[in-house]
């Protein structure tokens, strides 16, 4: 009895911070789409964005974490905002976030960002250190961020009492230079997706176009589309579907209170190299029933990282199709390494067998080109962007950040689905080519 009056009372504190939230967010104008520009860093790989946040408004430069379960910040260092509000325990926010635990902090003499009485605590993430830190205070605060029509951004719009995590200046540490935080894009309900979708009322999806360029912008997009790429190219109209999977066990660095997994999983049930079956132990491609094995798609790994022996199949695979080509001596962290001189070109990068991850049919493959599977490592060598993740990993295929730019992918939560183009090279197209003029 006591437990179902506390389900309820949570679900009626839900109902009133979502009404509060869509009311207060509300003006003249309703967006139907949202987007961020994302650019890729070179000396980190990470792929970053912007929001603007707090009272008066701060631009705040942040980490993408494709899997991420919430916006977090540094609060420890020049945060300062008179809109910002600690999360009390039982409160809605606390509810949304499905916090820890309870906290009242005495480090500090008077309260302050990320130190507060009766706060409501969660467990954020750094991917890119491999660190989780549980004291991450949950509160909420003023953001601001552009609207689109799939064609264009335009006007700004506000999110009053936006849900995100407050930590402590060390868990930036291996952040891009002058990133305070990452935006969280994973499936729960105080990433970056659902509360955008919470507050506008839109479609609980989001896509993501990586620019493979260090000096484009690419995009994601908030809700639906169209994805219109220049010269008027709409992606969304051309995706190839498959089911998104979702593991019941957390998966990040160290997993956390065997909750389920933020984490995007595909089913990827063989893997093809021009055409031929590679010989791996399909066991591995699956997830067990204690949250390992499996294929996930990070931002966390810039380069797709797979189980030794799974590792060990595609390279040889792909060597043997390449036996004409000189292989060199290889160049950390990558194994299967060639002499660039002998491989020639095509609009989807270097000539190389495409390889397909096979999905729920033999028909339905995402197919990896060149620009994507090969990687430049100086003049001379040209390597496989593969590297060997272990014997014992947690996930046996772990899609990087390289492995999914110049493609389109849109998760779709509500649905439990995602839609891929494939390389968007051959559309004569690339993630760049998002128009970020606003009209008139």
């Amino acid at each position: 009895m006591a437990s179902n009056l506390c389900n309820i009372f949570q679900f009626l504190l839900y109902s009133l911070f979502l009404f509060i939230s869509i009311s207060t967010a509300q003006t003249s104008f309703s967006p139907k789409a949202l987007v961020l520009p994302v650019t890729k860093d070179l000396s980190s790989s990470q792929y970053l964005t912007q929001i603007s946040q707090r009272t008066p408004f701060v631009p705040v430069k942040l980490s993408i974490h494709l899997g991420g379960q919430t916006l977090w910040v540094d609060c420890e260092q020049g945060f300062t905002s008179s809109t910002y509000r600690s999360a009390i325990c039982g409160s809605p926010q606390c509810t949304i976030a499905k916090p820890n635990t309870c906290y009242n902090c005495t480090s500090s003499p008077t309260p302050r960002p990320g130190c507060n009485k009766n706060a409501c605590l969660n467990t954020p993430e750094n991917p890119f250190i491999n660190t989780l830190y549980d004291g991450g205070e949950i509160a909420e605060d003023v953001v601001s961020i552009q609207s689109t029509d799939g064609f264009n951004p335009g006007q700004f719009v506000k999110v009053p009492q936006f849900i995100f995590t407050c930590v402590p200046t060390f868990l930036t540490e291996g952040l891009a230079s002058g990133v305070k935080g990452t935006a969280g894009l994973g499936r729960n309900d105080i990433a970056l997706p659902s509360q955008f979708a919470r507050v506008f009322g839109f479609a609980r999806k989001f896509a993501i176009c990586l620019s493979a360029s260090t000096s484009s912008k690419g995009a994601v997009f908030f809700g639906d589309g169209p994805y219109i790429m220049l010269p008027n190219i709409d992606i969304s109209k051309s995706l190839t579907y498959t089911p998104l999977f979702i593991n019941p066990f957390g998966t990040g660095y160290v997993p956390y209170l065997n909750e389920s997994s933020s984490e995007y999983f595909i089913g990827v049930k063989a893997i093809n190299i021009n055409g031929k079956a590679v010989p791996v132990n399909r066991k591995l491609l699956a997830i067990d029933k204690r949250g390992n094995g499996g294929t996930k798609i990070s931002t966390g790994r810039a380069y797709t990282v797979m189980e030794t022996s799974i590792y060990n199949a595609v390279s040889k695979a792909f060597a043997e199709e390449l036996s004409n080509v000189t292989r060199v001596a290889s160049v950390a962290p990558f194994g299967t390494c060639f002499s660039s001189n002998s491989i020639g070109s095509t609009r989807a990068g270097p000539a190389v067998p495409p390889i397909d991850l096979v999905l729920q049919s033999k028909n339905v493959f995402w197919r990896i080109f060149g620009a994507n599977s090969m990687v430049q490592v100086n003049k001379d060598v040209i390597c496989l962007a593969f590297v060997d993740g272990g014997v014992r990993p947690t996930t046996s295929i772990v899609i990087g950040g390289y492995q999914i730019e110049e493609n389109l992918l849109q998760f779709d939560i509500a649905n439990s689905r995602l839609g891929f183009s494939s390389s968007l090279l051959f559309r004569q197209t690339t993630c760049a080519n998002f128009n970020f003029t606003s009209r008139a």
